[in-house]
């Protein structure tokens, strides 16, 4: 990204941290959720927009980590923040690698349906078993609490303080995922996205890296799913299923496949859409499946790519002269 997008992104987050001081609490419980979504979308982004890998069984390790939040928990006091994160992010990220090592040997559509497959195993397992709640879920009485060494760092409990953990969180993902794509290991995933033949003869182990790339999504997945069943205090199978992963597959089409921020904007405007529709008519999904099929056919980098259409010419042509060079 250039340097005027990490000024406006750094506004962003500015805004966003001063938020809870002069909104009310649904704004920011509102704002919070998008958070969530965005740190989602960035993950799926991670294999469809970096590695060419578009995945439906994506929401398995969202909502497998919220499970693992829910399992955790005493039934009526608040389980260590640290212990459950760090057990939540390494279940997911342990399934994505006994996933990712039977499906990214796979491609195209072969790998779209062995995703759905795994993700449509990950639900019904969960909605048919007694220790899962079967279709109810479960629920989270009290949000885990933030102490380190017998010291209070913040409470969970409170909407703001919950806000910034997710706003801080969603900052910190975004530097490593910026760090990745301009590393090594992230130009190997954009050859393999552009032309995979070509970089496994030029000697790359395409396999591998498509692996590590999935777990590493799955992860992040796995922390966005601990932090929503942290917000709603609730977890069930539907967090699970294909139509959540279908949904935030959309998210990263309406934002921008391969956009650094493109999936967090598609994030707002889905949320923001559905609240706004919802305020008209029953029937919101109409206009708002007509919105996302409006952004398909003449926005085909998504609303990430209205940047460059509004941009001068010179400067399109001054980024891309600095990407070349880099490269």
């Amino acid at each position: 990204m250039t340097r005027l997008q990490w000024a406006a992104v750094a506004a962003g987050l500015a805004l966003l941290a001063a938020m809870p001081w002069f909104a009310d609490k649904f704004a920011v419980q509102f704002a919070s959720k998008v958070l969530i979504f965005a740190l989602f979308a960035s993950s799926l982004n991670l294999l469809v927009g970096q590695a060419g890998l578009v995945s439906l069984g994506h929401a398995g390790f969202f909502g497998v980590a919220g499970y693992v939040l829910a399992l955790a928990s005493p039934e009526y006091d608040a389980a260590p923040l640290w212990s459950t994160l760090a057990m939540a992010v390494g279940v997911a990220a342990l399934l994505a690698l006994a996933i990712g090592a039977l499906v990214v040997r796979t491609r195209g559509v072969y790998f779209l349906m062995a995703t759905l497959a795994f993700g449509q195993m990950l639900f019904h397992l969960f909605h048919d078993g007694d220790f899962a709640g079967g279709s109810d879920g479960l629920q989270i009485f009290a949000r885990p609490a933030g102490t380190l060494f017998g010291v209070a760092l913040f409470d969970l409990e409170q909407y703001r303080h919950f806000h910034w953990v997710v706003l801080a969180a969603c900052a910190l993902v975004l530097v490593f995922l910026a760090r990745l794509r301009a590393s090594p290991f992230g130009r190997v995933l954009d050859g393999i996205r552009v032309n995979e033949h070509r970089m496994r003869a030029l000697g790359f182990a395409t396999v591998r890296y498509k692996l590590v790339a999935f777990v590493l999504a799955g992860a992040l997945a796995g922390l966005a799913g601990y932090l929503s069943a942290c917000q709603f205090g609730v977890v069930n199978p539907e967090s699970l299923g294909w139509h959540q992963s279908g949904a935030v597959l959309l998210m990263v089409i309406l934002g921008g496949m391969g956009s650094l921020t493109g999936p967090a904007l598609g994030a707002a405007v889905w949320w923001g859409m559905e609240l706004f529709f919802q305020g008209f008519t029953r029937h919101w999904q109409l206009p708002m499946g007509a919105v996302i099929v409006a952004v398909a056919l003449f926005l085909p980098d998504g609303l990430a790519g209205l940047w460059r259409r509004v941009r001068p010419p010179r400067a399109v042509a001054a980024e891309a002269s600095v990407r070349e060079g880099a490269a």
